[in-house]
């Protein structure tokens, strides 16, 4: 009896000491959440704005006439490039020949009535002097030959005037450039007084693009380029309507700037080549005109940006002791995919990218560099893996 008492001691005795062996062991600590980092870069940012605007011909010239009359031949093929000088339209031409035939008559008139006059003063010239005729028939004769001479010019002035009206009815462009569609065809009569144009030609080897943006935009642009901190002969890239960079560059111009009194709005011009004629005149694209140059802006991937519950912007740094901190940041613009930091953080910081949602403030990490923009899958106690 009392052996199976101490047996049973013995048994409980053990049962004693392992279970207090149990309690005396701790926990393994828990591994480091693996997250993926990059350090925030320093360079130069370029701020551009994507702004819209119209295109508008270089110069454009409604074709009018000048004299009024019947048209008789259109003389372009519409749509067509037409030269400085080259004839559009021709009017009836027979009245103005009329016109011009009679004023060289006239003039013929005048010039004989002119040579009589000079010969009767001359003749009378030597006879006043003798005291043959009196003076006032002599002045008389001189003031004949005067009005004959104002005639004669008179006159010749009458014809340049039909002559020209003659060149008239050959309507010509002032430039070169693209016509459009006729507005007249031939039989209509056409007036100096008509509100339409006959037709309209544009140059359009090279454009205007208006650019609106606010006033205020504009000034700051403006102080900007005095004081050097951006280049104003930069080339300007043009977004055409499918959101592709068209390969020809535009120059700002500073010297054509207007504002709109309705919308404040500054009316900035692009001056573009335009071989191709591509670009053509009321076409809406968009232009990006340059807004700040930063030397030594500090920039951190999109990715790496959060948000509290209140709006402010945060990242989340890993320090020297591998641990995780977040940080209150000002950003600014994106850029190419990377958020403009203003001001929060320094440049060779590390942020976290991927991972940030499986560790806490404070805790330990194993950082790892970041390699891209590929998608991966961060477990908290392995390293990431490329998912495709």
């Amino acid at each position: 009896m009392m052996r199976k008492t101490m047996m049973r001691a013995g048994v409980t005795g053990l049962a004693l000491a392992v279970a207090a062996c149990a309690g005396d062991a701790t926990p393994p600590p828990p591994a480091p959440v693996v997250v993926l980092v990059t350090p925030a870069s320093e360079g130069g940012v370029e701020l551009t704005d994507d702004l819209p605007g119209r295109v508008v011909a270089f110069r454009t010239a409604e074709i009018r006439p000048q004299v009024g009359g019947i048209v008789q031949r259109r003389l372009f093929e519409e749509g067509g490039m037409v030269r400085a000088g080259e004839p559009l339209f021709q009017i009836n031409p027979a009245p103005f020949a009329a016109d011009a035939g009679s004023a060289a008559a006239a003039l013929a008139r005048a010039e004989a009535t002119h040579a009589r006059a000079r010969q009767q003063a001359d003749r009378l010239r030597p006879l006043v002097g003798a005291d043959a005729i009196s003076r006032q028939t002599f002045d008389d004769a001189v003031v004949a030959r005067d009005q004959a001479a104002a005639d004669v010019a008179q006159a010749r002035s009458a014809l340049t005037r039909r002559r020209l009206d003659l060149g008239f009815a050959r309507v010509t462009s002032p430039i070169a450039g693209q016509i459009g569609a006729a507005r007249v065809t031939e039989g209509a009569l056409v007036s100096t007084a008509d509100t339409a144009p006959m037709a309209t030609v544009q140059q359009i080897d090279k454009v205007y693009i208006d650019v609106r943006q606010p006033a205020e935009r504009y000034e700051r642009l403006r102080q900007a380029a005095a004081q050097g901190r951006f280049d104003t002969h930069a080339p300007i890239d043009i977004i055409g309507a499918g959101g592709e960079v068209l390969p020809r560059k535009g120059r700002l111009l500073f010297s054509d700037v207007s504002v709109d009194a309705g919308t404040g709005n500054a009316v900035v011009r692009v001056l573009v080549d335009n071989p191709g004629r591509r670009l053509l005149p009321g076409m809406f694209v968009r232009a990006r005109l340059p807004r700040l140059s930063l030397p030594h802006a500090v920039t951190v991937p999109q990715q790496a940006v959060s948000h509290d519950a209140g709006g402010k912007a945060q990242v989340h740094v890993v320090d020297r002791q591998e641990r995780l901190h977040d940080r209150d940041v000002q950003i600014g613009d994106v850029v190419d995919g990377r958020y403009l930091i203003l001001s929060g953080l320094r440049a060779g910081e590390r942020v976290v990218v991927v991972g940030m949602d499986h560790v806490q403030p404070g805790a330990p990490v194993k950082a790892l560099p970041w390699k891209g923009d590929s998608v991966v899958i961060v477990d908290q106690h392995r390293a990431p893996s490329p998912q495709s």
